[in-house]
């Protein structure tokens, strides 16, 4: 795990295209550090990367080059404009990390069985199903017509992708060991992929797993499943003004906690052309620089908010000479659109599956036939489908529908990606993040002329309550959307502001938080001191105390009557024996595959899912299969 913030003046340059932005032209050091030589924002930020990136040595890749240096650590990027920028950051992206493109395009693409086999073919049913390609294609048609110079900053990323991908994967054992060659970006695939990374990261899948609760429990148990839980991991970011500073400048930290993957799924990067010169973290698939980012006078920082902003509803659907139809809230079937798509299964026989999209959204699960394929229900005596007032389960046979906003607006966001790199001050990033969509973040932000950004951004509907909880009747009335909620901001008290996934100011959109203890850690810590570096702050990014655990704790120390406990080992220290303590950390569980869905029923947790991190690694996620791939493509755990 490294940590990076660019400071000190080792590689800076002559003859920079924005003498403005001197300070994004410097090295990643392993530990935070101010900026040094000119008044700035120090920027800190943690996360987690391979070991072979983190070997890899840094290189400076200009657009004209043809052939650019072969082991790209931390890609410097220079071209002669932003489009041509994104060509080359295509490029390199292609060139060193080749088998992850191409895992996340098939992903996107619900293609990923085809050469991981039967382990991804509930992720292809689902990205199929849920329409994630062909929401990126629309989106990408709409931001043509909206915004024609994104538009063709993004199809530039893609065409360098496209003119490199060949020679990366001849770099990659992994394409020779699966068989797999490298395929066609097209211009809307760092939409899909974008899409694809975070369309598990809203509130839907909790919503399936309170429906289940509620078959058990009945309809009074929601809120038992409906509130902050136990979790204790998460990403943390934290402001400072500069009234908490050494320097009389903000600090801005971020702590990114994702899961750790190789490659992981942030890339440093610094992209430099006559308009800008960004140092941050990008995604591999996507042009520029979305989450983290330091422009040489601001810089910014995110976290997830855990806004709810996607509703699964119950359907009614019948089959007629014509196709299907769907029961509206108004009572009236309604044709809804299908076709027939064929999964390739590696090793397996093509799975064939049937894709449906209503008014509310693309079926995710059942269809006409119900939930289960061959099992249906016998409607309520003497009433029919429209009758039917409580939603529940009992009746017709139901699937479900998934309704997210890029699907409904036809816009992923990327028209914020041009205007973040070009931000000066923190204005600029405000302005830029009004056009954000999802995943719905809060960010904080700060220039070198001391303003300050502490705000949500995405885009969250307005809808009934039970929307929010579970799933609800497209039958009913009352359920649809009502337009979008503004996002909200939040003031720094005492000169700081902490986002941990917290209730805070995205409390109004969501329903699930993290619970307040990472929060409250950090703003203990941050009171013991009066003024802080930015050097300072890794006592704060390595804190090891588990504040969660102590009620636990207190608990287990209440309990008498029990066994001996064993002698504790180095290597054995668990929570609770002689050799650990809450400050300690202590040592991960062996991960072990969970058991996988079928490929006609909808992925199901067997816990609450969590949105501080990304629901999906690798295989090894509790219940939604993943077609994330490891370093060998047999993507066993």
């Amino acid at each position: 795990m490294g940590r990076w913030c660019p400071g000190g003046d080792r590689f800076a340059r002559r003859g920079s295209p924005n003498p403005e932005n001197a300070a994004a032209r410097r090295p990643w050091h392993a530990y935070g550090a101010a900026l040094s030589g000119r008044p700035g924002v120090a920027y800190d930020s943690r996360i987690n990367l391979g070991k072979a990136y983190l070997k890899r040595s840094e290189g400076v890749l200009r657009g004209d080059q043809r052939d650019p240096p072969r082991r790209l650590g931390r890609p410097h990027l220079r071209a002669a404009d932003a489009r041509a920028l994104a060509r080359v950051q295509g490029r390199v992206t292609a060139l060193d990390r080749a088998w992850q493109l191409e895992v996340e395009r098939h992903r996107a693409r619900g293609t990923s069985a085809s050469f991981l086999g039967a382990a991804a073919l509930p992720w292809d049913v689902f990205a199929r199903r849920a329409r994630l390609d062909d929401t990126a294609r629309r989106c990408f048609g709409a931001l043509e017509s909206r915004d024609p110079e994104t538009a063709e900053w993004v199809r530039a990323y893609a065409d360098g992708v496209n003119q490199s991908l060949v020679d990366g994967a001849r770099r990659a054992p992994e394409f020779a060991r699966s068989g797999l060659a490298p395929g066609r970006w097209e211009p809307w695939t760092p939409l899909g992929v974008w899409l694809a990374t975070h369309i598990l990261f809203a509130g839907f899948p909790a919503k399936l797993w309170r429906e289940e609760a509620i078959r058990h429990l009945g309809p009074g148990s929601v809120g038992l499943f409906a509130t902050d839980g136990p979790g204790t991991a998460g990403s943390n970011g934290w402001l400072l003004s500069g009234d908490r500073t050494v320097t009389g400048r903000p600090v801005i930290a971020g702590d990114p906690h994702r899961f750790i993957e190789d490659p992981g799924v942030y890339q440093q990067i610094r992209l430099c052309c006559p308009e800008f010169d960004v140092v941050g973290l990008a995604v591999p698939g996507v042009p520029g620089i979305a989450h983290f980012g330091h422009t040489g006078t601001v810089a910014w920082a995110v976290t997830n908010a855990m806004a709810d902003y996607q509703d699964v509803y119950r359907e009614r659907l019948r089959r007629t000479g014509a196709g299907v139809e769907a029961l509206g809230p108004d009572g009236v079937w309604r044709r809804a659109p299908r076709h027939t798509e064929t999964v390739e299964v590696a090793g397996e026989a093509p799975v064939a599956i049937e894709v449906i999209e209503t008014e509310r959204g693309p079926v995710i699960a059942g269809g006409p036939e119900g939930l289960e394929a061959g099992v249906t229900a016998a409607p309520p005596d003497g009433r029919n489908a429209a009758d039917d007032e409580t939603g529940d389960a009992a009746g017709p046979p139901t699937a479900l529908a998934l309704r997210y906003p890029p699907r409904v607006t036809e816009d992923l966001g990327f028209g914020c990606l041009l205007p973040l790199l070009r931000a000066r001050r923190v204005g600029d990033v405000d302005r830029a993040l009004d056009g954000w969509a999802e995943p719905v973040n809060v960010v904080q932000a700060a220039d070198t002329e001391g303003g300050l950004l502490h705000r949500v951004a995405g885009r969250v509907p307005v809808r009934a309550a039970d929307n929010r909880v579970r799933v609800v009747p497209a039958w009913l009335p009352g359920h649809e959307w009502r337009g979008w909620h503004e996002t909200p901001y939040a003031p720094l008290t005492d000169g700081v502001a902490v986002m941990a996934n917290q209730r805070g100011p995205a409390a109004p959109l969501g329903v699930e938080f993290a619970p307040p203890h990472r929060a409250d850690r950090i703003r203990a810590l941050l009171r013991e001191r009066p003024a802080w570096s930015a050097a300072d702050l890794h006592t704060v990014h390595t804190d090891t105390h588990l504040a969660s655990a102590g009620p636990l704790l207190d608990r287990l120390a209440a309990l008498d009557g029990l066994t001996p406990a064993r002698p504790a080992s180095a290597t054995d220290c668990w929570p609770g024996t002689a050799a650990w303590t809450p400050t300690a950390p202590a040592p991960p569980p062996t991960p072990r595959c969970a058991p996988r869905s079928s490929a006609g029923s909808p992925p199901t947790r067997r816990s609450p899912p969590s949105r501080n991190r990304p629901p999906t690694p690798r295989s090894c996620s509790p219940g939604w299969p993943s077609s994330r791939a490891s370093a060998t493509p047999s993507n066993t755990c």
